[in-house]
């Protein structure tokens, strides 16, 4: 099966797969879907919608966020920004598109967010399958810590100097 996935800022073209996404309910209860997560996204300056694309179909999604806005997640605000929202619609997971995505992020950062050195998320402590994920991707848990709305949650850290994990390329992927 061909996972070949893209990057990309959000574009208009994509709102109608974006708010078609359905997760089911365990995984609901860790993100938001684009349909509650978009708009605020798209209003704010500080936040980047981006879109996970294969064969011109949106199929993930999820939020850059940058600036002061962050200090709550990290205190490092200069130069981090924080990976939110980070989903694969349910019909397209178990194909390696989230992985492939993340195997992406690094350079799409570099190229669209030049000054940024670090890239951080929060995940529940509870999302075994996520913060396994991210750790493969080579997101590093350093051992800090904040209380989420649905729990305590690991910031989990990877610096862009750092190369992947487990991951070499997207081709692997494909």
């Amino acid at each position: 099966m061909n996972t070949a996935v893209s990057l990309c800022l959000y574009e208009e073209k994509y709102k109608e797969d974006l708010l078609a996404f359905e997760l089911p309910p365990e995984q609901a209860e860790f993100t938001g879907l684009p349909e509650e997560t978009l708009s605020e996204a798209l209003a704010n300056p500080d936040k980047s919608a981006v879109v996970i694309a294969r064969k011109e179909q949106a199929v993930g999604f999820f939020i850059l966020h940058r600036g002061e806005g962050i200090a709550d997640f990290y205190p490092n605000t200069t130069g981090a920004i924080l990976l939110r929202a980070f989903l694969i619609n349910y019909a397209s997971q178990g194909q390696g598109i989230a992985k492939a995505a993340l195997v992406l992020l690094p350079d799409f950062i570099r190229t669209h967010f030049p000054l940024i050195r670090e890239i951080v998320l929060a995940v529940n402590e509870r999302n075994i399958a996520a913060a396994s994920l991210y750790s493969r991707a080579g997101f590093l848990d350093k051992g800090l810590r904040r209380s989420g709305h649905k729990g305590p949650q690991k910031v989990l850290q990877y610096g862009l100097g750092e190369p992947m994990v487990e991951v070499r390329s997207a081709s692997e992927f494909m």
